[in-house]
């Protein structure tokens, strides 16, 4: 965790649990690599930056679209125990 320059006490508060939500998502994400064996192959940086270049494309009057999810990525997302990111489950028409 890094400094915490902040300017209000709320402001803290909100950086404090920020921080307490991602530790959370990191221990999830560990504990499904090493039940899962995927240590072997990534560090954590690199399972998430496998998973990062899946964006979401939004123009205004335009239908909302995802990048390409590689097969790659499909199984990452299975051994995570997590849906495919999809339009229709992200809630896109």
């Amino acid at each position: 965790m890094r400094r915490m320059s902040v300017a209000s006490e709320e402001d803290f508060e909100g950086k404090l649990f920020i921080q307490f939500i991602a530790l959370q998502m990191v221990s999830y994400i560990k504990k499904q690599m090493d039940e899962n064996g995927l240590f072997n192959k990534f560090t954590i940086q690199s399972l998430l930056d496998e998973l990062d270049t899946i964006e979401y494309y939004q123009q205004p009057g335009k239908a909302h679209h995802l990048s390409e999810i590689t097969a790659k990525q499909c199984e990452l997302y299975e051994f995570m125990g997590v849906n495919v990111p999809t339009c229709s489950n992200l809630g896109i028409k």
